[in-house]
Formats: C-alpha cells, sequence, structure tokens
C-alpha cells in the first residue's frame, strides 16, 4: 500500500514538475528587426509571460560573445522598463554598413507592488551551443542593392518558403512585406501562425524586413495592436529607408471603401489618416536625403489606378492626395498589391500624364526581385515555379 501511494506521489510530482516547467517564462515568438537604418535597428521579440526585456550588442569583431560583458539595452518607454509580454528595443549609435552581434534576453516579473519588483526566471537566446544573431546596418553609400517583396499571402503560410526561394531572399538586402499577409488580424497566435513565424525561421532575425499594412492588417479585433509587432518605435505606420542608391518611401494606403461603410462599423478614420500623411509625404520628397538619392521607390498596397476599369475609394483616395505630391517628385518605380486574381499574373501600369511615374502590382502567388546599381534599376516578377512572367529595367539618370 505504502509503496502504490508512493508510485502515485511520484507520478503527480512529475506532472506538476512538467507542468511548472511549461509555465516557466520563455521566449515565444522572434526575434525579428524592423526600420533597419544606417545608424539603428528596432528588435521586436515577444515573451509568454509579463517581463522586462533587454538587448545585448556585440561588435562582430571575432571574438567569443562571452569573452566580456556586452552591453545591455533594455526595452524602455520613457526611462520605465516596460512590464509586457512584447518587447521592442532600438538601438541607436550604429555605424553604416557595419555588422553586429546580439542576443535578446527576459527576466519574468513576478510581483510589483509600490516599490518593492519580486522577479523570476530569466530566459535569452542561446548562445552556448549556436552562434547570436547578426546583422549588418544600412549603407547609403553601398553600390548596389537588392530586396524581394511579397505581398496579398492572406495566411497562406507554405507559400512563403518557396516564393521567396525562387528570388534567391538569401542573396538580397532586405524583404519587403506589402500588405495583406493576413485577412484579417484576430489574435496574436493567428499573426505570428499565419506568417510571422515562418518570416522569422527563415529570415527575419537578421534580414531586415519592411512591412507596408495592407487594407486586410485593418481588419479584425486584433488591427489596433499592429504597431506593438511593426514599425513600433516608429511616429507613424508610413516611414521612409535609404539602401545603397535607393531611396524607399513605405506609405500606409488604409482600407479601399469609404470610412462610412458597413463593413467597418464605425471605427475606421482613413481618409483623414490619409490627409496627415499627405503633409509628411510633402516633406519628404523636399528633404536633400530623398532629392540626392539616384532612385526613388514608393512601396504601397493599393495603387492609384483602376483595376478592370474600375477605381474604389482607397485607390482613389492614393490618386488624389499621393500622386500630385509624387508627380512632381521624379519617382522611378511604385510597388503595389493588392489587386489580384490569385494567379501567376501582374499588372503593370506606364506612366501617364495622371500617373507620372510607373506602377507595378504583383500577385498573390508570385514574388518580384528588385536589384540596383549605378547603372540600373531593374525589377522582375517570377511564379511560384521560377518561370519569369514580367521584367522591367529603369537605367540610371546620370547616363
Amino acid at each position: 500500500m505504502n509503496l502504490k501511494k508512493t508510485f502515485i506521489t511520484l507520478c503527480l510530482m512529475s506532472i506538476i514538475g512538467h507542468l511548472f516547467a511549461q509555465e516557466r517564462i520563455q521566449i515565444k515568438y522572434g526575434p525579428y528587426l524592423q526600420n533597419m537604418k544606417e545608424t539603428e535597428v528596432t528588435i521586436v521579440w515577444v515573451a509568454n509571460r509579463t517581463s522586462i526585456g533587454w538587448v545585448e550588442l556585440a561588435p562582430d569583431d571575432g571574438s567569443h560573445f562571452y569573452q566580456e560583458e556586452r552591453e545591455k539595452f533594455f526595452d524602455t518607454r520613457n526611462g520605465v522598463k516596460s512590464e509586457s509580454p512584447v518587447h521592442s528595443v532600438r538601438l541607436t549609435g550604429l555605424k553604416p554598413g557595419t555588422s553586429y552581434r546580439y542576443r535578446i534576453c527576459v527576466q519574468e516579473i513576478l510581483e510589483h507592488k509600490g516599490t518593492e519588483v519580486t522577479y523570476g526566471k530569466i530566459d535569452g537566446t542561446d548562445i552556448w551551443s549556436q552562434d547570436p544573431y547578426r546583422f549588418t546596418t544600412n549603407n547609403h553609400g553601398k553600390q548596389q542593392t537588392s530586396f524581394v517583396m511579397l505581398n496579398d499571402i492572406h495566411g497562406r503560410t507554405d507559400d512563403i518558403p518557396n516564393l521567396l526561394d525562387v528570388a534567391k531572399y538569401k542573396e538580397t538586402d532586405f524583404v519587403i512585406f506589402n500588405g495583406d499577409m493576413v485577412s484579417h488580424s484576430s489574435t496574436e497566435e493567428q499573426l505570428f501562425n499565419s506568417f510571422m513565424n515562418k518570416a522569422i525561421e527563415l529570415f527575419a532575425s537578421e534580414k531586415p524586413m519592411y512591412y507596408a499594412r495592407g487594407n486586410h492588417e485593418t481588419r479584425g479585433t486584433f488591427a489596433s495592436f499592429f504597431q506593438q509587432y511593426f514599425s513600433v518605435k516608429e511616429p507613424h505606420l508610413y516611414f521612409t529607408m535609404r539602401q545603397g542608391p535607393v531611396f524607399f518611401i513605405f506609405l500606409d494606403t488604409g482600407e479601399d471603401k469609404p470610412d462610412s461603410d458597413i463593413a467597418y462599423c464605425g471605427i475606421t478614420d482613413y481618409d483623414r489618416y490619409r490627409s496627415e500623411q499627405a503633409i509628411w509625404l510633402e516633406k519628404v520628397v523636399n528633404s536633400d536625403k530623398f532629392k540626392q538619392a539616384p532612385y526613388k521607390v514608393v512601396v504601397g498596397h493599393m495603387p492609384p489606378e483602376p483595376w478592370k476599369g474600375v477605381i474604389w475609394h482607397g485607390p482613389q483616395e492614393v490618386l488624389q492626395k499621393f500622386v500630385p505630391i509624387l508627380n512632381k517628385a521624379g519617382i522611378d518605380l511604385m510597388l503595389c498589391g493588392h489587386y489580384h486574381d490569385n494567379l501567376p499574373k501582374y499588372y503593370y501600369y506606364e506612366s501617364s500624364d495622371q500617373v507620372k511615374f510607373p506602377v507595378l502590382v504583383n500577385e498573390s502567388i508570385t514574388v518580384l526581385r528588385g536589384n540596383a546599381d549605378s547603372e540600373k534599376l531593374s525589377v522582375e516578377i517570377k511564379d511560384s515555379k521560377g518561370k519569369s512572367l514580367f521584367s522591367k529595367v529603369i537605367p540610371s539618370k546620370k547616363q
């Protein structure tokens, strides 16, 4: 009888211990890079419990990460360490075109009462059995750059690896997600299972990912939390960046129907948002950094062009509010998504009197690859089997 009780007790202890081990603090999602620039980058990750978080940064100089204590950069808000499962750290003061190594850490907050904080266990990147993560900052002096663009994936996670592979994404500087990576935003788990876990697995911890929000990311109960995960430290979801000879403008084109439409239940205010964005865009195209770039590329989910002969409210807003500014700015190309028939095709609009620059729309099941150097900017769209569907070369204006 005693042996039986002892056996049952040991079994219960084992089960309890296993459950406890599962509940210990751990990194759940990430890390992944956001808004890489020449002298800064933001690193984002998610823990399974409320915690403080930090990044440990080291030069990529051949020394072991454990050779010396590495500087810690904490996730803070206005001088206070953030107590949250979701963490983001902006690293600043970096050198252009320079490689760095990093790891992320979290420490659980068990209790916080008044001025007393009780801390729990720590979890972090395993740099004992594997190399730390690496990234290289942007450099406007780089002679060439290359990138890959996906859009309108709508949660089709299994399509992502193949599309990236046919575009040889490992040989590029960065990846662009040009909207509608999900059909709606419902939970954090859905967000990561739909596409982000695959992006992290393939590249996003070390290769920059730039995200132009689509109209479907604006839908669902989790939509208002978008900026907790993407462009976290930016003032807005529209932004710019420069890599090599190309200056990129990332627009947030909003929803495709009027704000008053019953589909939005009175929760949207995108017309005013796009008007505010236009004021920002005017300042961007008048800046010296923009004017000095050899190539100017705009990335936005909704194109300012009709689809099958008609144009909806959102694209019409892009046409009316953004295009007049861009028409005067010498734009070389606009890259879009949104229009798709789930077929291996594309939509290409030559420059016209109304839109004075070419607009290229990548399909939902194709991939776009871009390359730029001192002589030309070239783009190519391929299907999932690697067949080239479209290519265009834009010569340098200096030629």
